[in-house]
């Protein structure tokens, strides 16, 4: 899976988890996650949908650093390449 899809898939995920509206089409890599509404509850929610999306399992504790949807991109990333 390259990057462009890893992000277009978790657009798909974080527009049905996220209670911004957004120019859902316009999220890129460099778009933080915490402009497209989550906070530190609702960002649990999307790990889980991610989790699930991609088929991984990972500690929360991970994505301390990650602030972009690049940052969590390359994170699954190298989980999927794990």
């Amino acid at each position: 899976m390259t990057r462009d899809e890893v992000i277009q898939k978790l657009r798909e995920e974080m527009k049905v988890s996220s209670t911004e509206e957004a120019d859902w089409d316009a999220v890129g890599a460099e778009t933080t996650i915490e402009s497209l509404g989550f906070d530190s509850l609702s960002i649990l929610d999307l790990i889980y949908d991610v989790q699930q999306a991609f088929g991984l399992s990972f500690d929360a504790e991970k994505l301390v650093d990650v602030r972009t949807v690049g940052d969590l991109a390359d994170f699954i990333q190298k989980e999927l390449d794990a």
